[in-house]
């Protein structure tokens, strides 16, 4: 699998030294002005419209769903190292991780904590869930 990665221009000048046009105070190098500090820079400002309250709620349950794929992902792993769901393909469980997700031990180790973690948050000390009258 020799694959080449794409080549990618050089980027270059559009003005060519022959060029007869007058230079383009935008793009002349300040270094070559007397006093460099006292550029002035014309900035065009563009107006970003608010989020709709729609675009907020979308945004909100996007956000929890990508809090919850590491939940997800470390729960999943946990019960397929813990149940050896892998032994059919592999040998180990590390094997297994980094050929079909190609994730690092550590990275693995990571998921799965941090859904411990999320799990001990959720359920808090009783067993029931934070913040939970019943």
């Amino acid at each position: 699998m020799n694959k080449s990665s794409p080549k990618r221009k050089k980027a270059t000048s559009t003005a060519s030294s022959n060029s007869e046009a007058p230079p383009n105070p935008v793009s002349e190098d300040i270094s070559l002005q007397e006093n460099p500090a006292s550029v002035t820079i014309e900035v065009t400002a563009v107006e970003v419209p608010e989020l709709t309250e729609q675009e907020q709620r979308d945004r909100l349950h996007l956000e929890r769903r990508v809090e919850r794929a590491f939940f997800e992902a470390g729960k999943a792993l946990a019960e397929l190292r813990d149940r050896r769901l892998y032994r059919s393909t592999h040998k180990t469980f590390e094997e297994y991780c980094r050929s079909r997700f190609a994730y690092t031990h550590r990275h693995v180790n990571y998921l799965i904590a941090a859904s411990n973690v999320v799990d001990n948050i959720i359920m808090g000390t009783n067993g029931s869930l934070l913040g939970d009258t019943g």
